[in-house]
């Protein structure tokens, strides 16, 4: 694995999609750190009187990208949204990573009926489309953006749970393991210290490729006005909020917010094909 890691920076370099791509994911997390400390307009306090203001296409410099119908500055919302979007995304990522490595380690190891029970119950949350389900799950806890995580955690955790068991059972056979339960190591050693490493890999690149769609999964619950609060600035809600005012001519309260989560979504989806490439070696020998 080790050796995999410091294969990653030259075998990316040489791919320069990835590279563009990571770039782009790179100012969109420094946005994301930054953005409200750079935004010059309050993004939720409304200012009727400055309503669906055209941006810097019409020479207005104080506000750049425009106003939405309530008069609020689309820039400054776009740096805030920036800041909830991906922070909503890295708090989903890392909160099944957890839990999903852990389930599969569990089922995947040590079998039997635990294993047959959680991915038995897994099955059925697979069966639904993820979208479904997410809002079926909003819909039972209530709105509110800790509650919309937590629909989007559910979605993701059988997945990486069946990923992280398939590499477990393929892992826990391999003659170094029964080397180490014959020399008395534990269940806990083994894992921590052979089995752990060893799997991380494909979890890593999907990871990678669950984020772009944390991100666009919450999007679509502020567009759809469940579990993120309208008024929040976030990139889904703001492109709800302006959809009605599209057919008028009013394009910018859309397209701004609809770029940014177009752009956020390709470039961890890229990153993580280069990453996949990087890391495995069929992929780089095909190339």
């Amino acid at each position: 694995m080790q050796s995999a890691i410091k294969r990653i920076p030259r075998i990316l370099g040489r791919n320069k999609t990835t590279v563009a791509a990571g770039a782009i994911a790179l100012l969109l997390i420094v946005l994301s750190i930054i953005g409200p400390w750079i935004a010059p307009h309050d993004p939720v306090r409304p200012n009727l009187d400055a309503s669906l203001l055209p941006g810097f296409w019409a020479e207005n410099r104080v506000h750049p990208l425009g106003t939405d119908n309530l008069g609020r500055d689309i820039y400054s919302r776009i740096l805030y949204g920036a800041s909830i979007s991906l922070r909503i995304g890295y708090s989903v990522i890392a909160a099944t990573a957890v839990l999903g490595i852990s389930i599969g380690l569990i089922s995947g190891y040590f079998g039997g009926r635990v294993d047959i029970v959680i991915m038995r119950f897994f099955d059925i949350l697979l069966a639904f489309p993820p979208l479904l389900l997410a809002l079926a799950i909003v819909a039972v806890l209530g709105t509110g953006m800790e509650f919309a995580m937590m629909a989007i955690i559910v979605v993701y955790i059988p997945a990486v749970a069946r990923i992280v068991r398939s590499s477990v059972l393929s892992v826990k056979e391999l003659p170094y393991i029964e080397a180490s339960r014959a020399m008395g190591a534990g269940n806990l050693r083994i894992i921590v210290t052979h089995v752990l490493p060893n799997i991380t890999t494909p979890v890593v690149v999907y990871l990678t490729l669950l984020l772009g769609d944390a991100i666009l999964y919450t999007a679509a619950l502020g567009f759809l006005g469940i579990g993120i609060d309208p008024a929040t600035p976030e990139w889904g809600a703001m492109l709800s909020g302006g959809r009605d005012f599209l057919l008028i001519g009013k394009w910018w309260v859309t397209v701004f917010p609809g770029t940014m989560i177009f752009l956020a979504v390709l470039s961890f989806n890229l990153l993580g094909d280069g990453l996949r490439e990087a890391l495995d070696p069929k992929l780089r020998f095909r190339r």
